[in-house]
C-alpha cells in the first residue's frame, strides 16, 4: 500500500511577518531533514487563504502528530482543521486483524493516516472539514472494535484558533488509558470478556480431545465422534471467521481467510479432526498472542496511572480535595510523606527529597526545596531549577511540601510522555518496512504455489485427495503470522521499556537506528559539561582596573539570556559586591560571535575574538591577544570587552566537564560506539582541552549554528551518527543527524518535542542504556526474523515433501510465540548504571 501523503497544513505564525520569516525557515529546514520527510516548503498566502505548510511524506515512518509537535517547537502551530485521536480498543487481538483495521480506516474518506496496534490502540489524523472522531468511532464499532472506557476521547490536537471554535479533543488523565488495558477490556465483547477467545479456543481443544477419545476407544456410531469435531469447528472457527470476514470485506487475503480455507478443505476430506486440531492450535495460539502483547501494553499504561486521581488544595484559606482535572495553574497543592505528585510545579514550601525515577529514571531520590521569589517563578516556570521543580507523577520522600501547580492535568510532563510513547509505536522500523515488503511479494507467490499444488495430481499419479490435502498443509506453513508479529512486537517492548528508565524513543525506526549507530557527536556545552560556566580569570587592559571592566560586562550581560552572559552576570556582582552598575540598553545579539548594547551612551562590544575581525572599530592590541592565548590554552571560554574605541580587557570563564561524562563515553566504547566528535562553539583549544578530559578523540571548535549542521551533515554522510544536545540550541544539527539525542527534556516542551530520543534526566548516564537497551532490540528483532523466515524455509518443502496439517500448524503457531515472549524479554532488560554515590 502508497503510504506517500501530500498535506497542506494551514500554520498560524503569532508576531511572524510572514512565511520568509526565519522561524518559517527553521520550520522547513528542520522537516525537511527528517527520515520519511520527503519534501517541505510553504505555500505563500492569497488573498482568500492564509499560508499554508506543504509537508510530504511517509507516514509510516513519520507521522502527522510529529509534524505538528515540530511545528510548535519553533512557535508556529497547525490550526484544527486537521484532527489527531488515540484510543486505546477492544477486539484487535492480533497482528494481521490490526492491520486489515489500519486499511480499512485509510480507505475512509478524510483519514489522512491511521495505525492500529494488536496492542490495542487506534491512532488517526483526520481532516474535520471530510469527517469526525464520532464516525471513525462508528466506523470501528461496524468492525467489532470498540473504544475502552465509559468516555474515551481522543488524544491530544492542536486547539483550532480563536475565530474557530471547535471541540478540544484531549485525554484527560486516566480516560482513555488505564480501561484500556489488554487483562481487562472485552477482547471481542464476549461472555468471558477478554478471555472470551481463550475460552472458546480451550472449548475446541475440548472437544477435539473428547471427539478423538471416543473414536479411538469406543464402539459407537460414527456421528458421536462427528458431532464433538462439528462442534470444535464452531468455537475454534468462530472469531476467526470474524476475522476473516473483515479481511474479505477489505477486499484482502489474510492468514485467517487461509486458515479457513485449510480447515475447509481438511473438513472435504474428511479429515474432521486435523481441521478442528489446525484451529484448535490457530485460536488458542491467537489468544496467547493477545496475552503477550498485552503485556507489553500494559507497561505503557502503567505510566497512565501514575499520577493520582485526586489532589488536596489551598484555595482561599481553605483545604479541599479536587480531581486532579480540576486543578488550575496557581493553585497549591499540599502533598504529603510518600504520596505521589498530582501536577507539575514548584515547591513553595517544605523541603523533601523526591523520587523522579517514574518520569526521569534517576536513580536516587533528588533534594526539592522552595524558590526563592514564586512570583518570578510562576512568570517562568520552566526556568526553575531543578532543586525547585516537581513532576506529576514523582513520589515525595519523608518531608511534607506544598507546590505551586505550573500545568493543566492534561498538559503535565507525564502525560505528554505517555501519549508520545504511545503514539511511537505506529512509526515503522526500517526492519519493520522491509517485512511489510516482504509480506506484499511472498503472500501472492503462495498463493499461486498453493493453487499449482491443488493440481500436481495432473502430473503427478496420486489422487486429487492427497494434491488437494499437501496443498492444504503448504498453505498453513507457508502463511507469514510469526514474520507479522516479529517486529511491532519487540519495537512495542523496547519503547516500553525506555519509557520506564527514563528515555522517550519517538518510534521504531530511531529505536532501531540507534542500537546500529558507530558514531555519536555531543555538543559541549550543558552535555558533555555542566553549562554552568563560572569567572575563573580576569586580564584587564593597560590603564584598567578589573572594576571597571567587571562594571561594563555585568551592564551589557544582564540584558542577555545566553549562558555564558548569565555566568558574567551572576560572577560579576558577586566579585563587585556593592558596586554600582551602569545601565546598559539596546542589546543586540550577533549570532555565535558576541553581543553589543550602548552603556553610558558609548557602544559596548562584548564575544569571541572573531567578533573585532568583524565589526568596525579598533582591531585586537598585542597585550589582549596575549591574554586571549594564555587563557584558552588552559582551556578557559574568552570573553573580550571593548567599550567605543578601547578595549577594557579579557574575561576568562570555565565550564566543568559533567560528573558521569567520563564514565559515559568508556560505557559507550564498550557498546561498540568506535567514533564519537565533539562539536562546539568554542575556539578550538577550549574544545579540545574539554574533549582530553573527558576522554574524546575528536573536537571541532570555532563552529556557528550552521557550521554544526554541516558537520552533522558530513558525518551523516560517511555513516549512522546520533547528535546529543540540549534540545533547544541544537534543534537543527539534531533534525539533520540520523537520531536526535536530547537531554534534560523533563519539563521542556521544545526538548521534547524536537528530539527522536529525549533522555527525561538531565544525566548524560542515562545515554549507555539507551543505546544498550536499542542494541538488544535489534538483536531481538533480528533472532525473530530468523525463527519466522527460518520456520517457513523449513516447513515448506517438509509439507511439500508430505509433513501433514497438524505438525505444519503446531510449529507455525509455535513460532508465532516464540517470537512474541522473545520480544517481552525486553521488558526485563537490565539497566548496568552504577548508582552514583549519595551526598556526603
Amino acid at each position: 500500500m502508497n503510504n506517500k501523503l501530500r498535506v497542506e497544513l494551514p500554520i498560524l505564525l503569532p508576531d511572524i511577518d510572514g512565511p520568509a520569516d526565519t522561524c518559517v525557515t527553521r520550520l522547513v529546514e528542520n522537516l525537511s531533514a527528517r527520515d520519511g520527510v520527503i519534501d517541505a516548503h510553504v505555500v505563500e498566502a492569497t488573498d482568500s487563504e492564509p499560508a499554508r505548510l506543504c509537508v510530504h511524506f511517509d507516514s509510516d515512518v513519520f507521522s502527522l502528530q510529529r509534524i505538528r509537535e515540530i511545528t510548535k517547537s519553533v512557535g508556529a502551530k497547525i490550526t484544527g482543521q486537521f484532527g489527531h485521536l488515540r484510543w486505546n480498543v477492544a477486539g484487535l487481538s492480533n497482528q494481521r486483524r490490526a492491520r486489515t483495521v489500519t486499511e480499512r480506516l485509510l480507505r475512509m474518506p478524510g483519514v489522512v493516516a491511521a495505525h492500529a496496534s494488536a496492542a490495542g490502540a487506534i491512532s488517526a489524523d483526520f481532516d474535520r472539514e471530510k469527517t469526525s472522531a464520532a464516525q471513525i468511532r462508528g466506523l470501528l464499532s461496524g468492525m467489532g472494535v470498540e473504544v475502552s472506557g465509559s468516555d474515551s476521547t481522543p488524544g491530544l490536537a492542536d486547539s483550532a484558533p480563536a475565530e474557530t471554535p471547535i471541540k478540544n479533543e484531549v485525554s484527560k488523565g486516566h480516560e482513555g488509558h488505564a480501561h484500556g488495558a489488554s487483562g481487562d477490556d472485552h477482547a471481542h465483547g464476549g461472555i468471558f470478556g477478554a478471555n472470551t477467545e481463550l475460552f472458546f479456543a480451550l472449548i475446541c481443544g475440548g472437544l477435539l480431545a473428547t471427539g478423538f477419545f471416543i473414536e479411538k476407544t469406543m464402539t459407537v456410531s460414527d456421528w458421536v465422534p462427528f458431532g464433538f469435531y462439528v462442534s470444535a469447528y464452531v468455537f475454534g472457527g468462530f472469531f476467526t471467521l470474524r476475522e476473516a470476514f473483515d479481511s474479505l470485506r477489505g477486499g484482502k487475503f489474510e492468514i485467517d481467510t487461509l486458515m479457513l480455507v485449510a480447515a475447509a478443505g481438511a473438513a472435504a476430506l474428511g479429515a474432521w479432526a486435523e481441521g478442528a486440531l489446525l484451529l484448535f492450535l490457530f485460536s488458542f495460539g491467537h489468544s496467547l498472542e493477545h496475552y503477550a502483547m498485552g503485556r507489553a501494553k500494559r507497561a505503557i499504561e502503567a505510566l497512565a496511572e501514575l499520577t493520582p486521581q485526586t489532589a488536596v488544595i489551598r484555595r482561599d484559606g481553605k483545604t479541599s480535595q479536587v480531581p486532579v482535572e480540576e486543578l488550575v495553574v496557581s493553585d497549591t497543592v499540599l502533598v504529603k510523606p510518600n504520596e505521589r505528585m498530582p501536577a507539575d510545579g514548584f515547591v513553595v514550601v517544605g523541603d523533601s527529597s523526591v523520587n523522579q525515577a517514574p518520569v526521569t529514571g534517576e536513580s536516587i531520590p533528588v533534594d526539592k526545596r522552595p524558590v526563592a521569589d514564586a512570583a518570578l517563578a510562576a512568570a517562568q516556570p520552566d526556568k526553575v531549577e531543578s532543586a525547585h521543580r516537581i513532576f506529576a507523577g514523582t513520589i515525595n520522600g519523608s518531608g511534607a511540601i506544598e507546590v505551586q501547580v505550573t500545568r493543566l492535568s492534561k498538559d503535565t510532563t507525564l502525560s505528554k510522555v505517555v501519549q508520545m510513547v504511545g503514539e511511537a509505536e505506529a512509526q515503522k522500523s526500517p526492519t519493520q518496512l522491509f517485512t511489510d515488503k516482504f509480506e506484499r511479494i511472498f503472500v501472492p507467490v503462495i498463493l499461486v504455489l498453493v493453487v499449482a499444488l491443488m493440481f500436481a495430481w495432473v502430473v503427478v499419479d496420486e489422487p486429487f485427495r492427497d494434491s488437494f490435502y499437501r496443498a492444504m498443509a503448504v498453505l498453513v506453513a507457508a502463511s507469514p503470522c510469526a514474520l507479522a508479529i516479529a517486529t511491532p512486537s519487540a519495537v512495542l517492548s523496547g519503547i516500553a521499556r525506555a519509557a520506564r528508565g527514563g528515555v522517550l524513543v519517538k518510534g521504531g525506526g530511531p529505536l532501531e537506528n540507534l542500537g546500529a549507530l558507530t558514531s555519536i557527536a555531543f555538543d559541549k556545552t550543558g552535555t558533555l559539561t555542566e553549562g554552568r560556566p563560572q569567572i575563573t580569570d580576569l586580564a584587564p587592559a593597560a590603564g584598567v582596573d578589573e572594576a571597571e571592566l567587571l562594571r561594563v560586562a555585568v551592564a551589557v550581560e544582564t540584558l542577555s539570556d545566553h549562558p555564558l552572559a548569565a555566568a558574567i552576570s551572576v560572577g560579576g556582582r558577586e566579585r563587585l559586591g556593592d558596586s554600582a552598575i551602569p545601565a546598559a540598553s539596546n542589546l543586540r545579539s550577533i549570532t555565535g560571535r558576541g553581543v553589543q548594547a550602548s552603556v553610558d551612551g558609548k557602544l559596548v562590544h562584548i564575544g569571541s575574538p572573531k567578533l573585532f575581525g568583524e565589526v568596525q572599530g579598533a582591531p585586537l592590541p598585542e597585550e589582549v591577544k596575549s591574554a586571549i592565548e594564555r587563557l584558552e590554552s588552559g582551556g578557559r571560554t574568552t570573553m573580550t570587552v571593548r567599550m567605543a574605541e578601547r578595549y577594557l580587557g579579557v574575561i576568562g570563564l570555565m565550564d566543568t566537564p559533567r560528573d558521569a561524562a567520563i564514565a559515559t563515553i568508556k560505557e559507550l566504547r564498550r557498546l561498540g560506539i568506535s567514533r564519537m566528535i565533539m562539536i562546539s562553539g568554542d575556539n578550538q583549544r577550549v574544545a579540545d582541552a574539554v574533549a582530553k578530559q573527558v576522554g574524546i578523540d575528536e573536537a571541532w571548535g570555532d563552529l556557528m549554528p550552521q557550521d554544526k549542521v554541516n558537520a552533522i551533515k558530513k558525518l551523516k554522510s560517511e555513516a549512522k551518527v546520533a547528535m546529543v544536545g540540549d534540545g533547544v540550541n541544537d534543534a537543527p544539527a539534531m533534525a539533520n543527524a540520523t537520531v536526535g539525542i536530547a537531554m534534560g527534556a523533563a519539563g521542556s516542551d521544545v526538548a521534547l518535542e524536537t528530539a527522536d530520543v529525549a533522555l527525561m534526566a538531565d544525566d548524560l548516564g542515562h545515554l549507555p542504556f539507551a543505546v544498550g537497551l536499542s542494541r538488544q532490540t535489534g538483536k531481538i528483532i533480528r533472532q525473530n526474523l530468523y525463527v519466522s523466515l527460518g520456520v517457513v524455509a523449513v516447513l515448506l518443502p517438509a509439507t511439500i515433501l508430505g509433513l501433514g496439517i497438524g505438525p505444519a500448524v503446531l510449529a507455525h503457531e509455535g513460532s508465532t510465540l516464540v517470537v512474541v515472549f522473545n520480544a517481552l524479554r525486553l521488558l526485563a532488560f537490565k539497566d548496568h548504571r552504577a548508582a552514583p554515590a549519595p551526598a556526603e
